[in-house]
């Protein structure tokens, strides 16, 4: 009896552990809770469902969250957090560093992936020197939102737009110009005031002096590259499948620990949202908006970004917008703001798993829309 009451415990304590992170993650609830409402009150066919999941999205999703996982889980990331910081000079010039690089990497990495690699990246710094993790994630949330607005294929919204617009890229590059520029200017700003003049501080007990494990770094880092290649190429869900393969035979505690739940968080974001932009009364109130006007548009795409995240507001508006570069304008702005004005931002918060986090990005966040809008708003019209 005893052995079989262990036994029982075994069982049962990993999945209590599950079950309580279900408990605890409102996000995940609130829309599995908003996808099940929805479903009763307004029935839809199968086909709208698995419109609306975006399988290769998600796809895309898991293919990162596990090479980063394998990244993480090698000891390269730890490495690397450590020669950063040995070369700083001052936490304000280590955060313009990890800002800028952030900015850039979205711009042609997209926002996810930068955010994937940088992320992790900051959580290792702070866990060796005396930088304030979650300021840092803070930043790096606005920097990808900044620097991937500038890009065509900076984030999913620039290519719903580019591939509708059929803009030769450069051009696009160019009307996004006056946005990305006032964006970054103020994130530069902020990040010069926020943080700290101190000198960086190690803490030579916290650092990592085992050997990086070559293997799973070349795998993890292969794989990547492969994953983000996939993905360009519109085969995330091959992609994917083919990641699972060798890390379920080489690397299966990697696996274990990528978090899943986040997954099924973005399944339910998906799902609750797609659903609500095409009930009919949402379609009645687009068809009542002025669009023609600029001010109208931009101030819309934005206040939708805010309630239903920017890629679902860029679906909404996209065939009702005349003016399709002020709807990208407008939606990279509603990147700001609340956290579900991007995924982007989710993910960060997700990834850096601090307490007090969301309630420190929107006491940054919003103030930074409040000022970033009407700003953005008038360098596009006079520049754009």
């Amino acid at each position: 009896m005893g052995i079989a009451n262990d036994d029982a415990s075994h069982v049962e304590g990993p999945l209590t552990r599950v079950l309580k992170r279900i408990r605890q993650d409102w996000l995940l609830l609130g829309f599995l809770l908003l996808t099940i409402v929805l479903t009763v009150v307004d029935p839809r066919p199968l086909s709208d469902q698995q419109r609306w999941l975006q399988l290769p999205t998600l796809a895309g999703l898991l293919g990162l969250l596990i090479c980063i996982q394998g990244i993480r889980d090698s000891g390269l990331v730890q490495h690397v957090a450590a020669a950063m910081v040995a070369r700083a000079h001052s936490l304000r010039m280590l955060g313009l560093l990890l800002v800028s690089t952030t900015a850039v990497l979205a711009m042609v990495l997209t926002n996810d992936v930068s955010l994937f690699l940088i992320v992790p990246l900051t959580v290792a710094i702070g866990r060796i020197s005396n930088m304030p993790v979650m300021r840092m994630v803070v930043l790096e949330a606005l920097a990808v939102n900044a620097g991937s607005t500038l890009s065509p294929i900076g984030n999913p919204q620039n290519l719903l737009v580019w591939q509708y617009t059929h803009l030769p890229f450069l051009q696009f590059v160019l009307a996004m110009l006056p946005a990305f520029g006032v964006m970054f200017a103020l994130l530069v700003l902020l990040t010069w005031w926020w943080l700290p003049r101190d000198r960086v501080m190690l803490h030579a007990e916290d650092i990592d002096g085992h050997p990086i494990s070559v293997a799973q770094a070349a795998l993890s880092v292969t794989a990547l590259a492969s994953m983000v290649l996939m993905m360009e190429h519109n085969h995330a869900v091959l992609g994917a499948l083919l990641l699972l393969v060798p890390f379920a035979l080489l690397e299966r505690g990697t696996l274990a620990r990528v978090d899943w739940l986040l997954l099924a968080t973005f399944a339910a974001i998906f799902l609750g949202l797609g659903h609500a932009s095409e009930l009919p009364f949402v379609q009645h109130a687009l068809d009542s908006l002025d669009l023609d006007q600029p001010l109208t548009l931009y101030v819309s795409g934005i206040v939708a970004s805010q309630m239903i995240s920017n890629v679902p507001a860029t679906v909404l508006f996209l065939r009702h917008a005349p003016d399709t570069m002020a709807l990208a304008v407008a939606v990279n702005v509603g990147g700001f703001g609340l956290a579900i004005g991007s995924l982007a931002n989710l993910i960060a918060l997700r990834l850096a798993k601090q307490p007090g986090g969301g309630r420190l990005l929107h006491q940054v966040s919003v103030p930074f829309l409040l000022v970033c809008a009407p700003l953005v708003y008038l360098a596009w019209r006079w520049l754009g």
